[in-house]
């Protein structure tokens, strides 16, 4: 617990609150030693005065999932402090027929939301008996399935004392991900990687949903929370029928090491 808490004090005071108060974040899940500090520019901009409640939208990596799946307990616990699962807003979902339950195995093989909760307890720390969470497991949703988790998840994020925790990491690159695509214009191969994914983080600060499928379809890139993106995307979509304002902005791009050759492999966060 202390080490941990020490290593992200540490990260969190090395950058700044420029966005503050974010209502959605998109955040990395590896290992903290890759993406810890990239992680930090997001949680930074948590504002623990006025959240309240915290959606964590993950993608499933071990379970052939169509829908979205709640969890089966009450209690996240961290090496920092326990995380309560708000059961009244699950009951809210569970009801509308578009959810299944995790089993507690799946529960615990799956990082995509564990990796964001001992983050979460350090942002909200200040205000920690005074929010809840909501974990949601994201599984490979069609475009229509987007647009209906957006729509449904879009009353949650209009109310400002909500945040979503989106998880995803960007490109995985190299033959043990099975994807290898480099455009030669832009130099090394790593900074071929970097201009792809930055393409696709422009596209997503666009929040457009039709463009980001369309550039996923066309370049394939691997960026595994992209259907947890694509419902926030959904979500802000139909908001912005609705004459809300949002802005979205990327403050930190990293990658888990430089590709040079064909052998090499990495993660983009």
């Amino acid at each position: 617990g202390p080490q941990l808490n020490a290593q992200l004090e540490g990260w969190l005071s090395q950058v700044q609150s420029t966005k503050r108060p974010a209502r959605a974040i998109i955040a990395p899940h590896a290992g903290y030693t890759y993406c810890g500090s990239c992680a930090a520019h997001a949680y930074k901009q948590v504002d623990p005065n006025i959240t309240r409640k915290i959606f964590i939208l993950g993608p499933s990596h071990h379970v052939p999932l169509s829908r979205c799946a709640l969890s089966s307990v009450d209690i996240y616990r961290t090496p920092l402090y326990d995380l309560r699962i708000d059961q009244k807003i699950y009951g809210e979902l569970w009801k509308t027929g578009m959810f299944e339950r995790m089993s507690l195995q799946t529960d615990e093989d799956e990082h995509s939301i564990e990796m964001h909760l001992p983050y979460t307890a350090k942002a909200m720390e200040s205000h920690k008996d005074e929010f809840t969470i909501i974990p949601v497991l994201v599984g490979a949703l069609s475009e229509s399935k987007e647009q209906e988790f957006g729509k449904l998840f879009s009353k949650y994020l209009a109310d400002p004392s909500n945040l979503f925790v989106v998880s995803s990491d960007f490109c995985h690159w190299g033959q043990r991900f099975r994807y290898s695509y480099y455009d030669e214009s832009q130099g090394e191969i790593y900074r071929s990687i970097e201009h792809l994914d930055k393409m696709g983080m422009s596209i997503i600060e666009q929040l457009d949903p039709v463009s980001f499928s369309n550039y996923l379809k066309k370049y394939h890139n691997t960026i595994c929370g992209r259907h947890p993106i694509g419902v926030l995307l959904n979500a802000i979509n139909e908001l912005q029928k609705n004459g809300m304002n949002m802005s979205f902005s990327f403050l930190n791009y990293a990658q888990s090491s430089q590709c040079r050759n064909w052998q090499d492999s990495s993660v983009s966060y």
